[in-house]
């Protein structure tokens, strides 16, 4: 598909906006997904094409905090492994779902995802004891995972809210070591998605370089600063470009109605 100078620009700065929103909290794809299918991309397509920029952006967030010492690849290593499981379940049954559905369906859940971003209470810097062992936490990011494959959005908020309430971890180890599982569930679902042949390579590469620039940023505010205050910026944005979405006549969603 062709796309316009104007509408490749635009999506390059929102992937950036999006690495460093991403890096810091998690959410990212609230603003990438709605952006590309604002600009024409397919549902699928637009799935398929921010898992490949995402993926790309999440591997320098995780090295970063990799290096910095602050992942611990053996305590997460078995919850990845499930949440790798899980992604390449939910992105293969996504490409087998009808387009206009998708379409009309991923405003509404972009809604719900911001509402969560709203409403969810803040996090705790402190670790604390944890709730569930192992096997009962890969249980939950197994399913996290599944979500992550299927739509995405929210992935990374969801899995640093399951690793402070769940698994006891402070704020900032919990975003560290949520870079590490939503690592893997990112090639896991892209990896689903390059077989079913949805992914736009070279619109997806130019993002990626933009995520993988604003995940540095995030990355290195996130271990100096901690997670707070980027959600009223992502929640407002998001809803802008949902609106984006909806005020398109065309929506297949106006037509359940």
């Amino acid at each position: 598909m062709q796309l316009t100078v104007d509408a490749i620009l635009f999506l390059v700065a929102i992937a950036f906006v999006a690495g460093a929103i991403d890096a810091l909290a998690g959410g990212g794809g609230l603003l990438t997904i709605p952006a590309l299918m604002a600009a024409g991309v397919p549902p699928v397509a637009a799935l398929a094409t921010n898992k490949l920029q995402s993926t790309i952006g999440t591997s320098s967030a995780f090295l970063t905090f990799l290096r910095a010492g602050k992942v611990d690849l053996r305590l997460f290593l078995i919850p990845a492994a499930g949440a790798f499981i899980g992604s390449v379940a939910g992105a293969t049954a996504v490409q087998y779902i009808d387009p206009s559905l998708l379409s009309a369906f991923v405003p509404v859940l972009l809604v719900a995802m911001g509402l969560y971003f709203l409403l969810a209470p803040p996090m705790s810097e402190v670790d604390r004891h944890a709730r569930l062992g192992r096997l009962g936490l890969t249980a939950v990011t197994t399913g996290i995972g599944f979500y992550d494959g299927f739509f995405g959005p929210g992935t990374g908020s969801f899995l640093t809210t399951a690793l402070v309430a769940l698994g006891g971890l402070g704020l900032v180890r919990a975003i560290a070591n949520t870079k590490f599982i939503n690592l893997a569930t990112n090639v896991a679902g892209l990896s689903a998605m390059i077989v079913g042949g949805k992914v736009l390579w070279l619109l997806g590469f130019g993002m990626a370089a933009a995520n993988v620039a604003g995940n540095q940023v995030g990355a290195r505010l996130a271990i100096r600063f901690g997670g707070r205050g980027v959600r009223p910026l992502l929640v407002v944005m998001s809803f802008a470009l949902t609106v984006k979405l909806l005020s398109d006549p065309r929506s297949p969603l106006w037509s359940l109605f």
